[in-house]
C-alpha cells in the first residue's frame, strides 16, 4: 500500500498510530462466496441451526483466527469462531446467520 506525499520510510514512520477510515460502501463485494466484508457482517442476528436466537453480530475480530463478536440478548457478550464448521450459513440478504456450536460453546461460565 502506498499514501500519496509519503515517499520513505521516515515518512512512513511519522504516521504510526494514525487511523485510515475507508468509506465501505466502496468496497467491491469479495468474489469467493464464502468470504464476506466486516461491514456486511455487522448487525445479522444470529441463531442456532434449530432457531434458537443468540443474539446480533457486534463486531468482527481477527486475531489468529477471525471471531463474530455477538451481543446476546441477556447481556452477555459471545465469541464465536467464524469458521465454515461452526457458521455453516451466512445469508446477508437475509439478516442472518445460523450456527452450529459444539457442546459448550454457548454456555460458558465466568471463571471465579
Amino acid at each position: 500500500m502506498r499514501f500519496e506525499g509519503v515517499e520513505d520510510r521516515t515518512a512512513a514512520e511519522e504516521l504510526s498510530g494514525t487511523w485510515l477510515f475507508v468509506d465501505s460502501s466502496t468496497i467491491a463485494p469479495p468474489d469467493d462466496p464464502d468470504e464476506f466484508n466486516d461491514s456486511d457482517l455487522i448487525g445479522l442476528s444470529v441463531r442456532t441451526k434449530d432457531g434458537a436466537e443468540i443474539g446480533t453480530v457486534a463486531d468482527v475480530l481477527h486475531p489468529a483466527q477471525d471471531l463474530l463478536v455477538v451481543n446476546a440478548p441477556d447481556g452477555r457478550e459471545v465469541l464465536i469462531p467464524f469458521v465454515k464448521a461452526i457458521v455453516p450459513t451466512v445469508d446477508i440478504q437475509g439478516g442472518f446467520l445460523e450456527v452450529d456450536p459444539p457442546e459448550g460453546l454457548l454456555n460458558l461460565e465466568d471463571a471465579t
